[in-house]
This record gives C-alpha cells, sequence and structure tokens, in this order.
C-alpha cells in the first residue's frame, strides 16, 4: 500500500511538471509567434496576410467594379483567386495585405459593358449606354425611318470600348427616307410560316409565360396573319420562359414591329418567342430553365398596349399557342 502511495505522488508530480512545461511552451509560442496566412498565387508566395477575411472581401469588391476608370466597366474578371495557408510566425515578420491586393487585381481583366447599333444585324455605331441607344431609336420612330424595323440594339461585354457616338450622329447616320408608294388592292392568303394544324412539341411540356387576358387570337386579323397569342397584362408583369432552353434572341429596338423581345430554342425544332417587353432579363446564350424570369410585360415595337405577344414554332412555322396553352 506504501509503494502504491509513493508511486501515485509521483505520477502527480511528473503530471503537474508536465502541464507546468506544455503552459509555459504555449506562453513562449504566444508571446513569439501569432497567426499569419501564407498567400501565393497560381502557386507562387506572394506575401503574408493578416486578416484573410478583409483581404477577400476587397478582392471581391474588385471582381463586381473593376478599376473605375470608366463608367461602362460591368465587371472584372481573375483567372485564378489566391489561397490562404494558415502558419505561426514570429511577430516581427510584417504582412503585406495592400502588396498582395495589388498583386492580385494587377492579373485582372476590366469587362466593359455598352450598347451596339445594328441594321439588319449588322454593327453600325455605338453607344454608353441603353437610355442613348433607345432614344436614337425612338427618334428614328418618330421620322418614321424607312429602315425602322431593321434596326435592334444589342447588350456587348468586352474586353474594350468601341469609339461611342452621340445619339444625335446615330439618328444622321441611320435615317433612311420613307418612300411612298401608291397603294394597289392586296389580296391576304394564309402566311407559309402560319399553320393550320397542330404540330407535335416531340415531348416537350409547355407552361403558361405570363398572367393575363388573351386579348388578340392566333390567325387572320383584318387581312393580316397574327402568329401568335396577345395576353393583356399590366406593364413590369413578370415574363417567365414556357419550357427550357437556350436564349437565341434578346434584342432591343423596333425588331420588325416585335419589339424589345427574347426567343428561347428548346430543342428538336421546338422555340418560343416573347414579343413587345419593357425590360429583358434573359442575355443571348444564357441556358434557362422553364419557369424562369426572362422579361417584363411592355408596349414596344408595334404595339397599341401593355401586352405579351407569344408565339410557339415548329421548324420555324407559328403554331397557334392556344392548341397548347391557354
Amino acid at each position: 500500500m506504501k509503494k502504491l502511495l509513493i508511486a501515485l505522488k509521483t505520477s502527480v508530480k511528473t503530471l503537474v511538471l508536465l502541464t507546468i512545461a506544455t503552459f509555459l511552451i504555449l506562453a513562449a509560442v504566444v508571446l513569439i509567434y501569432k497567426p499569419i496566412y501564407k498567400v501565393t498565387l497560381n502557386g507562387e508566395f506572394i506575401g503574408y496576410c493578416q486578416d484573410k477575411s478583409k483581404l477577400q472581401a476587397r478582392i471581391n469588391d474588385y471582381l463586381k467594379t473593376g478599376n473605375e476608370d470608366s463608367a461602362n466597366i460591368a465587371f472584372a474578371q481573375i483567372d485564378n483567386l489566391p489561397k490562404y495557408e494558415i502558419c505561426l510566425l514570429k511577430k516581427d515578420i510584417v504582412t503585406t495585405d495592400e502588396e498582395i491586393y495589388n498583386t492580385v487585381i494587377s492579373t485582372g481583366t476590366n469587362i466593359y459593358r455598352y450598347y451596339a447599333i445594328l441594321v439588319d444585324n449588322e454593327e453600325k455605331l455605338y453607344v454608353s449606354t441603353l437610355e442613348e441607344a433607345e432614344d436614337a431609336i425612338q427618334q428614328l420612330k418618330d421620322k418614321n425611318s424607312n429602315n425602322i424595323n431593321k434596326i435592334s440594339i444589342l447588350e456587348k461585354y468586352e474586353t474594350e470600348l468601341k469609339e461611342f457616338v452621340t445619339t444625335e450622329k446615330v439618328v444622321a447616320d441611320l435615317y433612311e427616307k420613307k418612300v411612298v408608294i401608291p397603294k394597289t388592292p392586296v389580296s391576304y392568303s394564309r402566311s407559309a410560316n402560319l399553320s393550320t394544324t397542330v404540330a407535335s412539341l416531340n415531348g416537350i411540356s409547355l407552361t403558361r409565360p405570363v398572367s393575363g387576358t388573351v386579348s388578340s387570337r392566333y390567325g387572320l386579323r383584318d387581312g393580316t396573319t397574327h402568329k401568335g397569342l396577345d395576353i393583356a397584362a399590366p406593364k413590369g408583369t413578370p415574363i417567365y420562359a414556357s419550357a427550357s432552353g437556350k436564349v437565341t434572341t434578346s434584342s432591343y429596338g423596333w425588331n420588325g414591329g416585335y419589339g424589345n423581345y427574347v426567343v428561347v430554342d428548346h430543342g428538336s425544332g421546338i422555340s418560343t418567342a416573347y414579343g413587345h417587353c419593357s425590360t429583358l432579363v434573359a442575355k443571348y446564350g444564357q441556358t434557362v430553365n422553364q419557369g424562369d424570369l426572362i422579361a417584363y410585360v411592355g408596349s414596344t415595337g408595334d404595339s397599341s398596349g401593355n401586352h405579351l405577344h407569344f408565339e410557339i414554332r415548329v421548324n420555324g412555322v407559328a403554331q397557334n399557342p392556344q392548341n397548347y396553352l391557354y
């Protein structure tokens, strides 16, 4: 029993000594060292950072705004973001957060946003803002320019800016005087691009793109062909993709009377078109899912009131939307 007590006392003393030694070692580490982030970019060491969160927040802000040397910067791109590795270093190590930040953004590229004015889908002139582009097209429309239905707007994202022109120059350069031709009697017939039968959508299921009231139906209308369905709704009413697919058109302007409009290709020769929008959300080349917001109801183009002109096309031939929806 006596031997057991002696062994126990020895163990307690040893444990106390180990605890004191550990405490002293930790105290020495705290006094001499501090936690710092080692920062690398593309595998190369670029400095030590004291506050990882603050530095990364600054880099994220740069990605959103770019170098503010132009009002047309949309955002910035960096191929590779820095990597952080925490380590213990002596307290006299100098951190270089500002140098690290400047090194990272020096590898970035500004992406500029501006607007091209197209004639027959060919870029002609460039302006800085959407407001300038829309103002120029409205002036051409007011002047009854002969080519107004061929003029459209394309939102551009590029690493370099084009040379911008004024709204006045756009109007002056693109205006075409309308030639008045005496009217002659015309007989109307159904368009070759207007279907009179119900075509198969190859298993694609559509949903209603907007909530509203049918105001004009598909087919012959006052001696002309109406290739879609008009659904009346207040300006700003959301328009949703009727099915999943890829945006093949997202264009501001007159656009042959469609106004601001979007076209979504659903594959298998099936596409849907959404005309007279006030504002476009979906971008050219974007993939959208059924039910995604793509635009808002408006009255642009050849329109007498706020509504959505909705078309369903099978291999380029317009179908009656009411055979599938509404």
